[in-house]
């Protein structure tokens, strides 16, 4: 205890001397010439440039794209099950809706997503203030801040609900805003999403691959929209994404989840990774340590194997055995079955950790094989890799231009969009009507876009979101999702935030938490 005390008063001494010795210095600078400051630092086209590169490093971080981002959509949605007992608690609250307001998976998201509106703010105030940079430029690198910005508030508003709206970076604590409602909230994403569209770049002409385009901000605007019930709107934003001509199905399906396609025609929205620099458990996406993402680790049959396709996604697959005219191809590659080879056919899945699943009144273990490595190699025990997430594919564009058509009354050009989804040469389905998915009538129709969609982008992060839209609108006889409540149709607002933010108290937070 001495020890401790005489300890405590050498540290208070010196301090004290330090404080005297400093008061003394006329000529102490309080700044430091080496800090970079948000205020000054913008000065050109380069330090423009850098500023977005920094808001793409928050949407590849951990917290978003290579890790959480499409935990939180997978684990909300129908797609998945856990895949053993290997699933982490936080994980698995989300999964059966017994999360709260301190659940780190949903709370990661939400501080990626903030960070994403942070640098997306800071290139969009000083962009206008940059002097060496050409109109054009300027006009294109804030367009891509809207874009992320808006982006970002379409997560919070569609998943939280009302959150704190941030036009500008706060400096200081004392600029903390309050709760937001949810039109608000969507209507500035919408917004920033229309600027977006106006000034970027088409795909054509944007300087480096992986960066955003007009047609990442039509396509995501088109979400935006219909997530809000304006069908018109997100089909004049579909139809322009169509009608320019830049995108087009690949013939096979998997390149749309491998390694050596990536950026193909399909591709409007994409996040890029590589085979280096590793995975950085804790980035927030800052410097060069987390190029790649831990999709295959997760998700694999050799692997941690923590989500799989739940029984409900495969039934929804058209099959032989339900008296279909064809087995689905999209069916054997999205998925390994045990007896499976792997490892460019070098290799035979004969077990793997974890559940299994009947289907087809057999009983295996079905694992998932979008966006594993298993297809060329054999993990082994641990590995990351470098597969870029495809955030929006054409296919999806025409999926939800077939609904946006429905719903404005056009059944049949949506009949015609969702069978060129199913003419992609490595798919190959019959065209609607089948017997399992007549379309004689637009209750008929919906079935069958819902059923597509599923299919076709089953666990990419869509699925989530339409159920919470279809919901809404009574597109469903039975809810998909069985323990759902009212409550759940928001997340809660991190607890963490309320504690933190001025403006917010406990009566700001979602119903039902």
């Amino acid at each position: 205890m001495n020890i401790m005390k005489n300890r405590k008063s050498l540290i208070v001494f010196l301090l004290t001397m330090l404080v005297s010795f400093s008061c003394n210095r006329e000529d102490l600078s309080l700044i430091n010439p080496n800090e970079v400051v948000v205020a000054t630092y913008y000065k050109n086209a380069a330090e423009l440039e850098a500023g977005v590169y920094a808001i793409y490093g928050s949407i590849q971080s951990a917290q978003l794209y290579s890790r959480e981002y499409w935990f939180l959509h997978d684990l909300r949605g129908d797609d998945n099950k856990s895949g053993g007992g290997q699933l982490e608690t936080p994980r698995n609250q989300l999964l059966i809706g017994s999360n709260d307001p301190a659940n780190s998976v949903a709370n990661s998201v939400w501080n990626g997503l903030y960070q994403v509106i942070l640098r997306s703010n800071i290139v969009i105030t000083q962009g206008p203030e940059v002097e060496e940079i050409s109109e054009s430029e300027r006009t294109a690198l804030i367009a891509e801040a809207k874009f992320t910005r808006g982006w970002a508030y379409f997560e919070l508003g569609s998943l939280w609900g009302g959150v704190p709206i941030y036009t500008t970076y706060a400096e200081t604590f004392e600029e903390a805003a309050p709760k937001s409602s949810q039109t608000e909230v969507l209507n500035l994403a919408i917004q920033d999403l229309r600027d977006a569209a106006a000034g970027l770049p088409p795909v054509t002409n944007v300087k480096l691959q992986g960066r955003f385009s007009r047609g990442s901000a039509l396509a995501m605007l088109g979400r935006a929209l219909m997530f809000t019930g304006d069908y018109a709107g997100a089909k004049s934003a579909y139809d322009q994404i169509v009608n320019s001509g830049n995108y087009e199905l690949v013939d096979e399906y998997d390149d749309n989840f491998q390694e050596e396609n990536e950026y193909n025609k399909e591709s409007i929205m994409e996040i890029g990774y590589a085979d280096i620099g590793g995975f950085n458990w804790d980035g927030t996406g800052d410097g060069v340590g987390n190029e790649q993402s831990v999709r295959t680790q997760e998700y694999s049959a050799v692997g941690w194997r923590n989500l799989i396709p739940s029984e409900s996604l495969l039934n929804d697959f058209e099959r032989v055995s339900k008296g279909d005219a064809k087995d689905d191809p999209r069916f054997a590659k999205s998925f390994y079955v045990l007896g499976d080879t792997y490892n460019n056919g070098e290799s035979v899945l004969e077990d793997t950790q974890g559940e299994e699943t009947t289907f087809e009144g057999e009983t295996t273990k079905i694992s998932w094989r979008k966006y594993s490595l298993m297809y060329k190699v054999d993990p082994g025990g641990f590995l990351t890799g470098g597969i870029n997430m495809r955030v929006i594919r054409y296919a999806e564009v025409l999926i939800s231009l077939a609904e946006c058509e429905l719903e404005t009354g056009n059944p049949t050009r949506a009949i015609a969009l969702l069978n060129q989804v199913r003419s992609r040469p490595s798919v190959d389905m019959p065209p609607y009507p089948t017997a399992s998915y007549p379309v004689n009538s637009d209750a008929e129709i919906m079935r069958a876009i819902i059923h597509e969609k599923r299919v076709e982008h089953s666990s990419e992060q869509v699925r989530n979101r339409d159920i919470l839209r279809w919901r809404k609108e009574g597109k469903f006889d039975t809810d998909p999702i069985d323990y759902f409540q009212p409550k759940h149709e928001l997340l809660p607002l991190p607890q963490s935030e309320i504690d933190n933010n001025s403006e917010l108290s406990q009566a700001d937070q979602n119903p039902g938490y």
